[in-house]
């Protein structure tokens, strides 16, 4: 970054947020909270739109309206924090600034970065350009999870295959979540026995978490689903409709005919991210698991998908993130040692059925962590009710308003 830009293009401001999404946002209401708050908050994000991602398995299922997922994003900012609507292109932490894409340089005494994920389309060989036609759907954006329901309403029988890539996705359990509503679609309209799922991960297992690993490999025996594990998808030809998978420990290539094919893309840390001097060797913004504090810049915070903690990247888990940054940060400000702790939590409301889901809650060590007086590894109508009612509500009206 030139020492010799000008000064009508710096822009100061004491704590600058990276992202609009739900943890930007999350955060900086929690920041900006109170009527005699004085806080002075900027969030830097370009989007006109904030999506609740994930009721986007009910759209693709058909049992969610699609624009009910949608706000605008200027909805969503808190009214006590400065929204700047460009895009972060470079980090200099060593200087307290960074730049954007229209050239303007920030100024900050304290930073967190909360950018979400990536998503690479085209890592899967024929999927960028095919993804929302024939029969190739994915519910992970806005623009294409409409297809998936479509590819749903018309499927004749078949092969129905679903995958899940390598490395970190948003939110571990969707790819499955999908496979099981379409199955349960398949049998309700009576094409069953003439159809068969597949469900493709280049994981050993269904679930990393033991007691509810168990549950839901009995859901797959239940519905008849063929697990392909270690095999990751490499390929789709529209033309021929078929699925490449490479076995993910001996390199052989499978190909697989599909009559559709639910594809959950590659995932990453977004590129101004994994080549700044935040990064991780993995190209994550590099974070203590504790205090979500940055290892080597001490003014630096991180939360949600972006962030390299070992844990699932959930809504789930910024929900118990956002509040040990808003404490830290204060902390420091305020010349306190920093108290607050994450303990790793995070949660996985898997849907098993129209009407059917187990909550998966765990921390960093995969142990349960659950919510509620019962046993949460089991299928409940109730937990359904909450996914598709009652969390989109908390979400909108409670966590975006710093509660």
């Amino acid at each position: 970054m030139k020492e010799s830009e000008k000064d009508a293009n710096v822009i100061c401001h004491d704590i600058v947020i990276v992202g609009g999404g739900t943890a930007g946002i999350s955060v900086a209401a929690r920041l900006t909270k109170g009527w005699g708050n004085k806080t002075d908050v900027a969030i830097i994000d370009p989007s006109e739109s904030h999506y609740y991602q994930p009721a986007w398995t009910l759209v693709g299922a058909g049992t969610f309206r699609q624009e009910a997922t949608r706000r605008s994003e200027a909805s969503v900012i808190p009214k006590k924090a400065k929204w700047i609507q460009d895009a972060v292109v470079e980090f200099d932490p060593e200087h307290n600034r960074l730049r954007t894409r229209e050239g303007r340089t920030i100024q900050y005494k304290y930073l967190i970065v909360a950018a979400g994920i990536q998503i690479h389309w085209d890592q899967v060989k024929g999927l960028k350009e095919n993804v929302g036609s024939h029969g190739i759907c994915s519910n992970y954006s806005f623009q294409t999870v409409g297809y998936t329901w479509e590819c749903l309403r018309g499927f004749q029988g078949g092969t129905a295959i679903f995958t899940q890539p390598q490395g970190a996705v948003k939110c571990g359990g969707a790819p499955q979540k999908i496979c099981y509503l379409a199955e349960d679609y398949f049998r309700k309209q009576g094409l069953r026995e003439e159809t068969r799922v597949i469900f493709a991960s280049p994981g050993k297992a269904i679930f990393a978490v033991q007691k509810y690993r168990e549950v839901l490999e009995k859901v797959v025996q239940r519905k008849g689903i063929d697990t392909m594990f270690q095999h990751n998808l490499i390929a789709v030809s529209p033309e021929t409709k078929e699925a490449i998978f490479q076995n993910v420990e001996t390199g052989e290539e499978v190909s697989i005919h599909y009559d559709m094919i639910h594809v959950t893309p590659p995932q990453g840390p977004p590129e101004f991210i994994a080549k700044s001097p935040l990064a991780s060797d993995a190209g994550w913004v590099d974070l203590n698991p504790d205090t979500l504090q940055h290892v080597r810049f001490s003014n630096v915070f991180g939360l949600g998908d972006s962030s390299n903690l070992p844990t699932s990247k959930t809504g789930a888990a910024i929900r118990k993130q956002a509040p040990v940054v808003v404490k830290n940060v204060q902390s420091l400000i305020n010349g306190r040692p920093m108290s607050a702790k994450y303990s790793g939590y995070t949660s996985c409301p898997v849907v098993t059925g129209y009407g059917t889901l187990v909550l998966a809650e765990f921390d960093y060590g995969g142990n349960p962590a659950e919510t509620f007086p019962f046993n949460q590894a089991k299928e409940r109508w109730s937990m359904w009710l909450l996914k598709k009612y009652g969390l989109p509500f908390l979400y909108w009206h409670g966590m975006l308003k710093g509660l």
